[in-house]
């Protein structure tokens, strides 16, 4: 089971997006049957399999094992990963171009940069997996409290400098054999854990 996986057809983004559907998903975190899966979520065993077979069509559920019981043969599926996210590629027509509108200070260009990222690394990771390779890929997560928008701005510039030092530093547009890799640096607010009242921030919309 992956621990993440990439939705990437249309159809079997709605299959995971139907209520009943994302319940038997997350059930099946652990190997399950009609049977079993039934008494978890209250459902009738033909309903479940209705949905069971739904699922298994678009990938997103897996034969563990077969189990002989008297004269039937009971089905034991697992899904194929723990959580999934759905790529912009399922919404094809309407997917998000970051190239269409580019505004560094945008938090919607930001959105349809990291929908791009989730299309591109989806589709290569998917490619890598089935020919049981890796994927280089490498990322960094952290959070910064800024005293004030200046300290915002100034740390947005000073990073912009750095990171135009470093590409210039390692791009080389001649080398053979090389390999393109796309870079994306955000900065965005840090959701409020819930219960916190909203921090006075009259330099929220500030530009970062």
């Amino acid at each position: 089971m992956l621990d993440v996986a990439v939705i990437e057809e249309t159809g079997a983004a709605e299959a995971s997006l139907d209520p009943v559907r994302a319940r038997l998903l997350a059930a099946l975190a652990v190997p399950g049957s009609a049977t079993t899966l039934a008494a978890q979520t209250g459902l009738t065993r033909q309903k479940v399999n209705y949905h069971l077979r739904a699922l298994e069509a678009h990938g997103l559920v897996e034969l563990v094992e077969e189990r002989r019981k008297g004269n039937c043969t009971e089905r034991v599926l697992q899904a194929t990963a723990r959580s999934y996210v759905i790529s912009p590629s399922a919404l094809a027509d309407v997917a998000p171009d970051p190239d269409r509108s580019r505004d560094q200070t945008s938090a919607r260009w930001l959105i349809a940069l990291a929908a791009r990222l989730i299309r591109e690394v989806g589709e290569m990771l998917a490619g890598a997996t089935a020919a049981r390779k890796q994927l280089a890929t490498f990322a960094v997560d952290s959070e910064i409290r800024f005293g004030s928008a200046a300290d915002r701005a100034a740390f947005a510039a000073e990073l912009s400098d750095a990171v135009t030092a470093l590409v210039s530093r390692y791009h080389d547009a001649a080398a053979p054999g090389g390999r393109p890799h796309r870079l994306v640096i955000a900065l965005h607010p840090s959701l409020k854990p819930p219960g916190v009242p909203p921090a006075h921030a009259p330099d929220d919309a500030a530009t970062p």
